[in-house]
């Protein structure tokens, strides 16, 4: 009599929110900061009085305008992923595989949020 659930538990569904809103506030955070970083990229301000060795120095340290542009577009799109995550949430369809409309497991669920597909439907060949 081992009936396969077809959805999570509204309560399930509440600890799922509550990890995704925590991953949220962190993503929206990092997306911010990356965002300043970009925008005072081309500054005049006190440090471009520093001795070329030093920025020799720190170069290695800091990303380039690019690959921070790449990681901030990444994170705008994990926080769309995040948020959709929300909605489904709120619509009772969030866990459901969208090829196999079976259940994602919780563990994987815990890991990547804002998955869509289970495991099953990612390793499936694509046509």
């Amino acid at each position: 009599m081992s009936e396969e659930k077809t959805r999570y538990t509204d309560e399930e569904l509440q600890e799922f929110k509550a990890v995704i809103e925590e991953k949220l506030a962190l993503a929206k955070r990092d997306y911010e900061s990356m965002k300043a970083n970009l925008m005072n990229a081309d500054s005049n301000d006190v440090e471009d009085t520093m001795p070329t060795y030093k920025n020799l120095e720190e170069g290695s340290c800091t990303l380039s305008k690019e690959e921070t542009q790449a990681l901030a577009e990444r994170q705008l799109k994990f926080i769309r992923g995040l948020q959709a995550a929300l909605v489904r949430i709120e619509n009772k369809t969030y866990g459901i595989c969208r090829v196999t409309g079976k259940l994602i497991p919780k563990g994987r669920l815990m890991a990547v949020p804002h998955a869509t597909l289970s495991i099953e439907a990612k390793s499936m060949p694509k046509h």
